[in-house]
């Protein structure tokens, strides 16, 4: 019982010191609590059963995610119990001068562990019950669902596994505790505060270099991931050597700044000697000096955090707000054309024959005439031959396409798709787009997909001539104009080479398709038109025929809405939790250097230094710690960014600033807190000695 009682005496004597360590358990409870409860916050919802996929696969992979995070919060606890451990060394041995015994002491850690994870757990339950009704709603944002029915909602099973993870890590921090306390000797807890770790200064010419040659290389992985990329990153794999090269120099710049910081400060006179700054810059060129690895880490961890949360939050918006502008119509329905190739795919003959009826046809032998549910429609046609592949459309281009861009991701020798200028004009028609006209040895490429409009404009400003069923054709423009035929929800049109209506041979049909709008507004009488074609499928009668794959506003929405969500979830989810173990191992580093260094700052006091002066000089040093680290990962972000948005162009990429803004805000809040908390605790330790509070 008197072990329970010193156990709680001593969190509430230290909790103001402990204040990070709360805080960091409190959150990253909550944090489980309310991202773990989204299944359950989906019940209510009023969504389709192909939303309910989309959102079962999220929770699903929300969940495969939180292992990983149980980890990373496993291990930021198990640092910041070190932390702790070394906080009180001088404590514990003075409860072994006075005769207690190490599993004595053991025993009050246990106590202790068992306390902080009890008013964690409740502490973090409670506000991660309270922000998962604010996640509630954004869920429903995210997937359109009506709020009429919403109520407050406990997920039981959240609540469980955030228990049952969180109780594996206190264990596991109590057992790691135990073996500590075991490790300890007398001398060495009495003697902790007269310990200090040797910091070597290093050659400020060789950091010089070093730093030069570092940044010489950053700059190259910079130019690689962006203006180069076409040049350096030819293969998938060639991702990852700007990636190696970029932790290298990063490492190598937090190195040899670390030996170069207390020169350059010190070169500067007037700086150096005013006020309290000769220690102030003393101290944190130690602090860097020991921390050059870690330093390092959390760099890297703000940089994907930053990219992460700001690409995630772009691909939301951008998917969204593509979808008026890229499935302008209610369905499309579209009949693969069949040759003798297609029987070693599985396919019969009666197939191969009624795939070139076409999509009415096809459907009118399964007794459903599709023109009775739509108001307006047309039918077009697309060609293939083998004889007009992508490369042949470059022509002479070939070699400045190959030294200029990516090769490895251009489909060389694909057949292009051919489209009577006609019939563009009629889809253009019903999708408002613009219309076209051509000669009769014109020919024009309609493409809305940035990356290959770049490759084929090479081609058609060198006025390259194509040839297309024995006709040839010229191009009409310089430069391909935007547009497309298959509705989506991202811009994937590569290119559609559109040639006049007499060139085409017949022969040579891909593909036949429908686009129409229906008659009736009601969602759920479009989702039943739908489903009662998707369910032909199932009659007998369909292995004699080739069936229309149905492309529908509704499945384009309800799917780019529920990428949109997943990739959100997963990006809040780890970019948080990557801020906060990030800015969690700055904020306990800095408060144990002011742990250790508290007879420094109390030497200052004795020397006449006034605590403004001190509080002054605390708070540099723990502002130019925390934002070194991110000021780096600022400048890779600014880089990584602009990768991202490269790879991901096809989703467009309007909306980045506001998801940037949004990431900014995130950063503020949560490394500003830790921020402002590290200050105050570590200003309450250093005034420890003044106060006398000493064990």
């Amino acid at each position: 019982m008197t072990t329970i009682k010193l156990s709680f005496r001593n969190i509430k004597k230290s909790f103001k010191d402990y204040a990070i360590y709360f805080f960091t358990l409190i959150l990253g409870v909550a944090i489980f609590y309310v991202f773990n409860s989204i299944e359950s916050q989906t019940v209510l919802l009023d969504v389709t059963s192909s939303t309910y996929e989309v959102i079962d696969l999220m929770t699903n992979m929300l969940s495969g995610a939180s292992v990983f995070v149980a980890f990373i919060l496993g291990f930021l606890i198990i640092y910041a119990s070190r932390f702790l451990i070394k906080r009180r060394n001088k404590e514990f041995g003075i409860y072994m001068l006075l005769g207690m015994s190490k599993r004595k002491i053991s025993m009050v850690l246990f106590f202790e562990t068992i306390l902080i994870g009890i008013i964690s757990l409740v502490v973090g339950l409670g506000l991660g019950i309270l922000f998962s009704q604010l996640m509630s709603m954004l869920v429903s944002n995210m997937f359109e669902a009506d709020m009429t029915k919403y109520e407050f909602i406990f997920s039981s099973n959240a609540c469980i596994k955030t228990i049952v993870y969180f109780g594996i890590m206190y264990v596991i921090v109590m057992l790691f505790n135990t073996i500590n306390v075991g490790k300890c000797k007398l001398i060495d807890l009495m003697q902790t505060n007269k310990k200090s770790e040797t910091v070597k200064m290093k050659n400020p010419w060789l950091c010089t270099i070093i730093f030069i040659i570092s940044a010489i290389a950053l700059g190259y992985a910079y130019y690689m991931v962006t203006g180069g990329i076409n040049e350096t990153i030819k293969t998938s794999k060639d991702i990852f050597k700007p990636i190696i090269i970029g932790a290298v120099s990063t490492f190598l710049i937090f190195w040899s700044l670390s030996g170069l910081i207390l020169k350059i400060v010190m070169s500067m006179k007037n700086l150096y000697v005013k006020g309290l700054n000769t220690f102030t810059f003393r101290q944190l060129s130690s602090k860097i000096n020991t921390t050059v690895f870690s330093m390092t880490i959390i760099s890297l961890m703000l940089f994907i955090t930053i990219c992460v949360l700001s690409s995630a939050l772009s691909l939301k918006s951008s998917m969204t707000a593509n979808l008026d502008e890229l499935a302008p119509a209610d369905i499309q329905l579209t009949v693969s054309i069949k040759d003798d190739d297609w029987l070693d795919q599985g396919y019969n003959e009666k197939q191969i024959e009624n795939s070139k009826l076409g999509v009415r046809k096809n459907l009118e032998a399964l007794n459903l005439d599709i023109d009775n549910y739509l108001k307006e429609s047309v039918e077009y046609n697309i060609y293939r031959t083998k004889d007009l592949t992508f490369d042949d459309t470059l022509g002479d281009s070939m070699e400045e396409v190959q030294r200029n861009y990516l090769t490895s991701m251009i489909p060389y020798s694909v057949s292009e798709m051919i489209m009577t200028i006609s019939d563009y004009n009629n889809v253009a028609k019903i999708y408002n787009n613009e219309e076209y006209t051509l000669n009769d040895d014109e020919y024009m490429i309609i493409a809305d997909y940035d990356s290959m409009i770049q490759i084929r404009n090479i081609a058609l400003k060198n006025n390259e001539e194509i040839n297309v069923f024995g006709h040839t054709l010229k191009p009409k423009y310089n430069e391909c104009k935007d547009g497309f035929v298959d509705m989506a929800s991202n811009h994937i049109n590569s290119g559609i080479i559109v040639v006049p209506d007499s060139v085409v041979d017949n022969n040579f049909k891909a593909y036949n398709s429908i686009i129409g709008n229906y008659k009736t507004e009601s969602i759920d009488e479009q989702r039943n038109i739908e489903n009662m074609i998707k369910n032909l499928i199932k009659n007998p009668l369909s292995e004699q025929y080739n069936l229309p794959t149905v492309n529908s506003r509704l499945d384009i929405s309800e799917a780019s809405i529920g990428l949109g969500a997943l990739v959100t979830f997963l990006g809040l989810y780890l970019g948080i939790v990557f801020l906060i173990a990030s800015v969690a191992i700055l904020a306990l580093k800095e408060l144990t250097e002011s742990t250790d260094n508290k007879e420094r700052y109390n030497m200052l006091r004795k020397l006449g230094a006034d605590e403004k002066m001190i509080n002054k000089s605390l708070f540099r040093q723990i502002a130019i710690f925390f934002m070194f680290p991110l000021l780096v990962a600022i400048i890779h972000s600014i880089f990584g960014i602009a990768f991202c948005s490269y790879v991901i162009s096809t989703f467009g990429n309007e909306k980045l600033l506001p998801s940037i803004i949004m990431t900014a805000i995130f950063i503020v809040v949560i490394y500003g807190g830790y921020f402002l908390i590290t200050y105050l605790c570590s200003k309450n330790i250093i005034k420890e000695n003044r106060n006398a509070r000493e064990y």
